[in-house]
């Protein structure tokens, strides 16, 4: 009984050193008015800003036109690329030549041809061919410009068959159909909205704690600290909580502007969301926790910390594809935990995701924040002896 009654005494007073610790660091922080501001303006801005221009839509696409039948069908096709908005007649000749020296000046991003007889063949037939050719520079824009096109001209086959007055068509030649589950319209900023909150929560857990630590070490109080009966537990507790809870704080402020100003869905559970953005932030302050004790000023932790963000940013698939990257960098990115993150916030909000689906990255997460945690704990105890 005498040795419970001590240890719950020993255990009561580590709370409260713990208490008066989470009281400083929250008077610290809030006691530092433009860092304050920073800290709820920057990612609000950043949010807004990069959610408009982080996305691979294609809002407009420059068309070059080889005519080579110049009839009412052809044109009506034309015609209908055109009203669409998603495409801008730059230029025009019988020529594939000259539509080639266009593409090559970038003066245009797609080549329509249509060839002779193309509405002798729809009369007669039933069939008709255009051919598009499209500048693969980018990839991903090639890909959604030729979508786009497609589907324009599935709608005018179908109009065709609906005007049989004009056209005595019966069939379409190739009948197209398609499907989009989870973003039926193809929003792009559903996809990129989650990517972004993770890549500003991480700034501020994994910046902000090596700063703070490493303002610590320049100003001689983490010395003093380490001269003090405070255990390394309690004191590496009380310096990542509030960065913890400020973190989720801006992940819900993030959340509400994604929302309300860009409409994204929520599909999935936000317990699961917080559940694993909780795990998550443990990784990124133990991350930043590691970088504050290989540096010695605040300017090399804002410089290790970016190039960090920056490896973890290219590989996490926030703007491209894993799966398009090579074998060696998929590989690479399983060892990222924004990798993970990022897949499981986007799985609940835009595929509404439930454990099951996402407990695998779960595991990986907590795997991560249970590792580099501990590192850094036993790194941070020999650099402060």
């Amino acid at each position: 009984h005498a040795q419970r009654e001590a240890e719950t005494r020993v255990m009561g007073a580590k709370l409260r050193v713990l208490g008066f610790i989470l009281r400083k660091e929250f008077l610290q922080i809030f006691r530092d008015k433009l860092m304050f501001r920073q800290m709820l303006a920057i990612p609000i801005v950043q949010l807004v800003i990069l959610s408009s221009a982080a996305t691979f839509e294609v809002k407009t696409a420059n068309m070059y036109l080889v005519d080579l039948d110049n009839t009412e069908l052809s044109r009506g096709l034309v015609n209908k690329l055109r009203g669409s908005g998603r495409f801008v007649l730059t230029g025009s000749s019988p020529s594939m030549e000259r539509a080639g020296d266009a593409m090559l000046a970038r003066d245009a991003g797609m080549i329509l041809a249509i060839p002779r007889e193309f509405e002798q063949d729809i009369v007669r037939s039933g069939q008709g061919e255009v051919q598009i050719v499209m500048n693969a520079e980018d990839g991903a824009a090639a890909g959604v410009t030729h979508a786009y096109a497609q589907q324009i001209i599935a709608g005018y086959s179908r109009d065709l068959m609906e005007e049989s007055t004009r056209a005595p068509i019966r069939t379409l030649p190739v009948e197209i159909r398609a499907r989009s589950w989870f973003n039926p319209e193809l929003n792009y900023r559903d996809y990129m909205i989650p990517g972004i909150l993770v890549q500003l929560v991480t700034v501020v857990g994994t910046l902000l704690t090596a700063m703070n630590i490493v303002r610590e070490k320049e100003i001689g109080t983490l010395e003093q600290l380490s001269v003090t009966p405070l255990t390394r537990g309690v004191f590496i507790a009380g310096k990542l909580l509030p960065l913890w809870i400020i973190a989720l704080g801006e992940l819900t402020i993030g959340l509400v502007i994604a929302r309300l100003l860009f409409d994204v869905p929520m599909r999935g559970s936000l317990a699961l969301l917080y559940l694993g953005m909780m795990i998550y932030l443990v990784a990124a302050l133990g991350i930043g926790l590691l970088i504050s004790t290989v540096v010695e000023t605040q300017q090399q932790a804002m410089f290790v910390t970016f190039f960090v963000i920056m490896i973890y940013l290219l590989m996490s698939g926030l703007f491209t594809p894993v799966r398009s990257m090579p074998d060696w960098a998929q590989w690479m990115a399983e060892f990222n935990p924004m990798k993970h993150i990022i897949t499981l916030i986007r799985a609940v909000m835009i595929r509404g995701a439930g454990f099951p689906e996402v407990g695998r990255e779960l595991l990986i997460l907590t795997g991560f924040s249970a590792g580099f945690l501990a590192l850094a704990v036993h790194t941070h105890g020999r650099t402060t002896k």
